[in-house]
């Protein structure tokens, strides 16, 4: 069955990708814990990180350092969590391998159940303010 993250990487379902490589890709999640919630996933469709190829992973690691140094410069050079939901009882919510690169501001406090929507506009303005540190990178 193809995951919501293969339609996206497929054009099937519109998404705002702010990187792409031929084997990666990241896109803004949609539901964020906070603005800035970027997802790096790769193409190939496995549902867990040992089933990723090891050349393949090591690809997917260094798009995941590029991206989350982008991130971090489009806040100030914040901090910020890397997440893996490794499998469903981990909390894998989408069978497709992903990582979260999730920015903190100091003193934030994070919560697990409680997701944020972006105001109008606001996707694509932040989806550009990566993709300029991106092109510094």
């Amino acid at each position: 069955m193809t995951s919501i993250f293969t339609k996206i990487i497929q054009d099937s379902l519109p998404a705002e990708k702010v990187y792409e490589t031929e084997s990666e890709v990241a896109f803004l999640d949609i539901a964020p814990f906070v603005y800035g919630h970027t997802l790096v996933v790769p193409k190939r469709e496995v549902v867990l990180l040992e089933e990723l190829p090891e050349e393949e992973a090591i690809g997917l690691m260094k798009t995941l350092q590029k991206v989350a140094k982008a991130v971090s410069d489009a806040y100030q050079q914040v901090h910020y969590n890397i997440l893996l939901n490794n499998g469903k009882n981990a909390g894998q919510e989408v069978p497709h391998l992903h990582f979260h690169i999730i920015p903190r501001v100091t003193d934030s406090v994070w919560n697990l159940s409680q997701r944020t929507e972006y105001a109008a506009g606001e996707l694509q303005k932040t989806g550009d303010l990566i993709r300029a540190r991106l092109r510094g990178i």
